[in-house]
Formats: structure tokens, C-alpha cells, sequence
């Protein structure tokens, strides 16, 4: 049997630090303007970085050696000296803000334990913080290896909200590190365009001087612009922009592009199978579920094609109207936001098999029937996916193809096509949580999985309206 007694060590390291008799390092924090006594070899056993430090610096005529940590507040230091001698640290009536300094502060002290320990609790009691700051907490965090777990936080803000970001009051105020981390990110789900019009305004407000209309822009007005820009433009994707995008949004600062480029875009936009000198980066991926290849192939049936459509010459565009994980798994949340869409797919990634399971409307959504109705139509099908194989099943019974729940139910039921896969939820009105999503064969030519379990939950779900691009 081993008696632990850390509680009274603990006070008893606390007693040494506030005792002042046989203190051999002073640390100057706040420009000097603050100062804290301490032992040297508790420093150096308890953290490798102050080991370091005092290795290298000299004592002076009464032994003692000064350490200067001038960007370090003193709340901050006296609560990471408080850790150092008892191993407590008291987050009680403090700011979050706070709490964020204390986890770089005690990460730069190389106190590996106490920072992760303040990463995982800002993540799992602060998340609304870290997303109304986000631009504080990714600066903080970005780039440093140890805050891996917040800056994967901090990257699934940026790819699945990217809009409460970008039209942020303080956007215009993102370092540049941080805006081009962003505009690297191939799966940043926001309309390209609108991505650009708002690496336009950063750049813009950059240069305060510039005039407000463009048409009175000099040469060297766009020069400034070029020269702010010159790291984020090339994270620009020029080629999955429409005509239509291209000329409203490109053309009026087309002389702040590399004349080649500019020259490649309107030649890619008439002949998009032929090479350009330019380079052409992907799109990013506009889903969290389904690929870009998923979208071809969704293409191809939608148009009954024989042969399948390629990612070079997909006649449509998938435009998201609805994010489960960012709109919300109720099934009243489909009928409010989807209301009124037409040609759209519902895709969902099964919860522990990973399939992934859809269906095509043609027809609009609609949320005011007081009557169930049954939509009937040739043009709608099932699929799933599950491995890289896909199972495609067409319409058996037109008159039962889609199902429009009446007014009273919608709280309880979403999308359902003839109940060959029909998504629902009775007890939590969660699609998540109830096992009450499923799939049989009814009015569709093949079951699209098997029947055995045909109930699941789901682990997410999007909405997708499709767009012909111009």
C-alpha cells in the first residue's frame, strides 16, 4: 500500500514560494515592471525551459539570476509560478481570454501537461468563445504543433462556417498568415465568388487611401492593390468560376491578375477542355459527404446518360442549400430552409456503416400541405455508395415516387422517397439519435441496401440544388 500526501505538499511548495529568505532567481515580466521571486532548482526540475534559460544567464554579486519575460502579464505568471510549486492552477472568475493567454504562455514554458490540459477545456466549455474570437484563437494557435486539437477546432469553423468568418466585423482586420491559411483549404465550403469579393475587400481595406469608386482607380492605385494581394491570389480557383461569376465579380479587377491568367480564364471559359499555361487548382470540395467523382455520376442519371459524365465536362453544378451539422439534424429544419427547391439531392453518410445514401427530387419542396401527397414522376431515383461501388435504383411506381408530408408531421419526418428511403425521427426529432431512418424496397426498381438492419441514424446529411452552369 503506498499513502499519498499531495494536498499538504502542494501548500507546503506553495508556503516556499511566497517565503522570500532564500529565493536565487528574480523573473521581470510586463517590461521589467513586474517582478517574482523563485528557487532554481524547482525551476529547472519543473520545466525544461527555464533548465535552459537559467543555464545561460550569469548570477550576480549575491548569487542570483535574473530572467526577463517581458511579454508575460504578471496574472499570468503569478497563476504559471502557482503551477510550477503546488500543481494547481484556479480557473474560477477568470475571462476566457485569459484562459487562452495561459495555455500559450504555459506552452512556450514547455509545461506540456497544463497546456493541453487548458486546450481540451477551452474546446469543450468555450466553444462559443473560440468561435465569436475566432480570429484571436487561430492566430494563437496556428502553426503551433503542440495545439493540434484546437487548431483541428478552429479548422472545422473555418470549412463548415466559413460565412459568419468572412462577414465578420473584424474579417478586414485578419493577418494575412491566417486569411491565406483559409484560402489554401481545398474543402473551404463557400461559393468561390463570394470568396473572392472578400479577398477584394481585405485587400482594400489594407489600403485605406484607395477611392471608394474603381472607376477612378489609377495605374498606380492597382499596382497597391497587386502588391497587398500578391500571397492570396494564387489561392484563387479561377477556373470553377461560371461566366456569369467572371464577369461580375473577376473583370472589374482583372488588371490586378497577371496578364497570362487573365487571358487563360476568358480562353477556358470558351474552350474548357483545352490546356491553358496557367495553373489550375482544384475545386475545392463543396461537400463533407459526397466527392466530386459522386457528383458526376448523380449528374449521369439525373440526364439518363449511357455514357458517364467526367469531372471535365459535369454539365451542373451542385449548389448547397442545407448542412445537417450546420443547419441543424431536426426534421422541421428541412421543410423551413428546403422549402421551395427545386432539382435538388438529399445525401446522407449512414452512422457506424459510413454508406452513403440519396435521392433526386425534381419537383420543389413543399412545407404547406395540410394533406400528406404523393408526387408522381419518372425523373427521380435512389442511389447508395458504400467502397467506391454504387447502387443506382429508378423509379417502379411514378404515382409514389416522393413523399410530401402534411404540415402536422413535418417535426417528425423529412425527405422520403415512396419509403425506399425515407428519413424520420419519433422520439428526439434528432435524424441522429433514433434509429428511424430506413430503407425498403417499395416504389423503387432495387433496394439501395440491405434490409437487415433497414433502421439507422445518420451522421450527417446535405442538400444540394442543381444548377445547370452556364
Amino acid at each position: 500500500m503506498t499513502l499519498k500526501f499531495y494536498d499538504k505538499l502542494s501548500r507546503n511548495f506553495i508556503e516556499l514560494l511566497n517565503d522570500k529568505d532564500d529565493y536565487n532567481v528574480i523573473i521581470e515580466v510586463e517590461n521589467k515592471e513586474k517582478s517574482f521571486t523563485a528557487h532554481s532548482n524547482i525551476l529547472k526540475y519543473r520545466s525544461s525551459y527555464f533548465r535552459r534559460e537559467l543555464e545561460n544567464i550569469y548570477p550576480n554579486k549575491n548569487n542570483i539570476k535574473t530572467i526577463t519575460e517581458s511579454r508575460i502579464s504578471a496574472q499570468i505568471f503569478e497563476t504559471s509560478l502557482k503551477y510550477i510549486y503546488g500543481g494547481i492552477v484556479n480557473l474560477e472568475n477568470v475571462e476566457t481570454r485569459f484562459i487562452l493567454d495561459l495555455m500559450s504562455a504555459t506552452n512556450e514554458f514547455e509545461f506540456e501537461e497544463l497546456s493541453n490540459e487548458l486546450e481540451t477545456y477551452l474546446i469543450n466549455t468555450k466553444a462559443s468563445w473560440l468561435k465569436k474570437h475566432f480570429s484571436l484563437v487561430y492566430g494563437t494557435v496556428l502553426g503551433e504543433n503542440n495545439f493540434e486539437k484546437l487548431e483541428n477546432f478552429c479548422n472545422d469553423i473555418v470549412i463548415k462556417y466559413p460565412n459568419p468568418i468572412f462577414d465578420a466585423d473584424d474579417f478586414t482586420f485578419l493577418p494575412e498568415s491566417i486569411l491565406i491559411s483559409i484560402l489554401k483549404k481545398d474543402n473551404l465550403q463557400m461559393k468561390e465568388a463570394e470568396i473572392w469579393n472578400h479577398v477584394i475587400k481585405w485587400g482594400i481595406s489594407q489600403n485605406p487611401t484607395l477611392p471608394t469608386n474603381l472607376g477612378e482607380w489609377s495605374e498606380q492605385n492597382i499596382i497597391t492593390l497587386k502588391t497587398t494581394l500578391q500571397q492570396c491570389l494564387p489561392y484563387i480557383r479561377y477556373f470553377h468560376l461560371s461566366a456569369n461569376e467572371v464577369r461580375d465579380s473577376i473583370k472589374p479587377y482583372k488588371r490586378i491578375l497577371d496578364k497570362q491568367l487573365w487571358k487563360d480564364i476568358k480562353y477556358h471559359l470558351s474552350f474548357p477542355k483545352r490546356q491553358v499555361k496557367s495553373n489550375i487548382l482544384p475545386a475545392r470540395y463543396f461537400s463533407t459527404i459526397i466527392s466530386e467523382d459522386h457528383a458526376t455520376e448523380i449528374s449521369t442519371w439525373i440526364d439518363c446518360n449511357t455514357t458517364a459524365y467526367t469531372l471535365t465536362n459535369n454539365p451542373y453544378r451542385f449548389e448547397l442549400i442545407f448542412r445537417g451539422s450546420r443547419d441543424g439534424f431536426a426534421p422541421q429544419k428541412f421543410w423551413n430552409i428546403c422549402h421551395g427547391h427545386a432539382r435538388t439531392v438529399v445525401v446522407v453518410k449512414v452512422k457506424e456503416t459510413n454508406e452513403i445514401i440519396g435521392g433526386y427530387n425534381p419537383f420543389a419542396w413543399d412545407n404547406s400541405n395540410t394533406k400528406d401527397q404523393w408526387m408522381k414522376t419518372n425523373d427521380s431515383f435512389i442511389f447508395s455508395s458504400k467502397n467506391g461501388n454504387s447502387i443506382f435504383s429508378n423509379v417502379k411506381d411514378p404515382k409514389k415516387a416522393i413523399h410530401y408530408i402534411r404540415k402536422k408531421f413535418q417535426n417528425e419526418y423529412g425527405p422520403d422517397f415512396g419509403c425506399d428511403f425515407s428519413m424520420r425521427s419519433f422520439r428526439s426529432n434528432n435524424f441522429t439519435l433514433d434509429n428511424d431512418c430506413y430503407c425498403k424496397q417499395d416504389s423503387y426498381e432495387k433496394p439501395i441496401r440491405k434490409l437487415s438492419p433497414k433502421y439507422f441514424s445518420i451522421v450527417n446529411y446535405e442538400v444540394f440544388k442543381i444548377i445547370r452552369k452556364s
